[in-house]
C-alpha cells in the first residue's frame, strides 16, 4: 500500500450502494488492521459485525431508542425516524468497536487508543478494496437499548461504529492545517525554539513531511486537536530530567486540547490516536523509526509543564524517533488479540 495516498485520498462515506460486502474481506481485513498496531503489551478489545437483515434491523432499532423516546424524537415525523432506519439497514456491513477499561489511566489509554488505531487501519485498508465507511459515536444512539444489544458489560468502553459498503462518489477534499502551524521545537537547553537543532539525526522537514500526511486523520467537524512538539538535541535529557536514560536522540510529542464536552474529547482523543498510528504507518517507508510509547510521566502535571502543556491539554503519546532501532532486536510485539463475534 502507499500510505501517503491513501491517507491523503480516504474519505468518510455517508451514501453507500447497496453492493454487498463478503463478510470474509470484513474479517481479513479486520485481521490485518490489528496486525498493523505495534504496541509494547497486549490491549483488549472486541468488534461485533451486524452483516445480515436481522442484525442490521435490530441494531437500528437499539440505536434509535433514545431518539425516539426523547422530547426531540416525539417530534420528529415518523417518516423521518423510517427514513433513518432504512439507511442504516440499507448499509451492507456494521462494525461496532468496544475497549477493555482497566484500573489504571495509562492501560485504559492503551486499550482504547489500540481500538481507534485499528479502527484507522481498517478504514485505509477498505479503502485500498474501495470500501467506505463512516465512524460514528453520536451520543443520541447510545441508548439502553443499544449497549444491551451489543452487549457492553461493565469495565467495556464503546469506541465507536464503523458504518461499512461500497461507494460510487468519493468527497471533496477539505483542507487540512499544516503541520507547521502546529509545531513547537524544544532543544539541549528545555526551551521552545524556532532554530533548528544540529544535534538532530531526523531533520524537522523530514518529521513535518510526514505529518502533513499524518493529519488526514478522521476528524469530525475538522476540529483538528492537536499540535506536536519536537524533543531534541544532546543536552535534552540533562535539562529534563524525565528523559534521562532514552535511548532516542529524538522525541514527538503528539498533544491533544481537551474539550470541556466529553464527547468531543473522546472524539477528538481518537483522532489523534488515528494521527499517530498513520505517522507510524508513514515512517515504516523511512530509513528511520518511529516507536510509540505511553510513558508514566505524562500523567504527572509537573513533568508536562516542563514541556509547556498548556491547561486543558494533554499528551496522548512519545513518539521515540531514531534512525538506528534500540529495540530491532527484541522479539515483535504480538498484535492486539481479534475478538470478532457476530450481532
Amino acid at each position: 500500500m502507499n500510505y501517503s495516498q491513501t491517507i491523503r485520498e480516504r474519505r468518510t462515506i455517508r451514501r453507500f450502494n447497496p453492493t454487498p460486502v463478503d463478510p470474509d474481506i470484513i474479517v481479513s481485513l479486520l485481521t490485518d488492521a490489528a496486525k498493523l498496531y505495534e504496541t509494547e503489551g497486549t490491549p483488549r478489545w472486541r468488534c461485533l459485525y451486524a452483516g445480515t437483515a436481522e442484525s442490521r434491523q435490530r441494531l437500528v432499532e437499539s440505536m434509535i431508542a433514545k431518539m425516539k423516546e426523547s422530547k426531540f424524537g416525539k417530534l420528529i415525523p415518523a417518516k423521518m425516524i423510517n427514513y433513518f432506519i432504512k439507511q442504516i439497514t440499507d448499509i451492507p456491513s456494521h462494525l461496532i468497536f468496544i475497549a477493555e477499561s482497566a484500573s489504571d489511566q495509562r492501560q485504559r489509554d492503551e486499550n482504547y487508543a489500540a481500538v481507534c488505531s485499528i479502527m484507522e487501519n481498517f478504514l485505509l485498508l477498505g479503502w485500498e478494496r474501495g470500501l467506505g465507511a463512516l465512524w460514528d459515536t453520536d451520543p443520541m444512539l447510545q441508548s439502553e437499548s443499544f449497549l444491551a444489544e451489543i452487549g457492553l458489560q461493565e469495565g467495556e468502553r464503546f469506541a465507536g461504529i464503523l458504518h461499512v459498503g461500497y461507494f460510487d462518489k468519493v468527497p471533496r477534499a477539505r483542507r487540512r492545517t499544516p503541520a507547521e502551524q502546529k509545531w513547537t521545537l524544544i532543544v539541549g537547553d528545555g526551551q521552545p525554539s524556532e532554530v533548528q537543532s544540529n544535534n538532530a539525526r531526523i531533520s524537522e522537514q523530514s518529521i513535518l513531511e510526514v505529518l502533513n500526511d499524518a493529519v488526514w486523520a478522521p476528524n469530525d467537524g475538522l476540529r483538528e486537536p492537536w499540535r506536536f512538539i519536537y524533543v531534541t538535541g544532546s543536552g535534552a535529557a540533562g535539562k529534563l530530567p524525565v528523559l534521562q536514560g532514552n535511548p532516542s536522540p529524538a522525541l514527538l510529542l503528539v498533544v491533544a486540547k481537551e474539550e470541556a464536552d466529553s464527547h468531543k474529547q473522546e472524539e477528538d482523543y481518537a483522532a489523534v490516536c488515528c494521527l499517530i498510528q498513520n505517522f507510524q504507518l508513514l515512517a515504516k517507508s523511512k530509513p528511520w523509526y518511529a516507536r510509540r510509547t505511553v510513558p508514566e510521566w505524562i500523567y504527572n502535571q509537573d513533568h508536562c509543564k516542563l514541556f509547556g502543556i498548556r491547561p486543558l491539554e494533554r499528551i496522548v503519546a512519545v513518539l521515540e524517533l531514531g534512525e538506528d532501532d534500540p529495540f530491532s532486536q527484541s522479539a515483535p510485539s504480538a498484535p492486539p488479540l481479534l475478538n470478532l463475534t457476530h450481532l
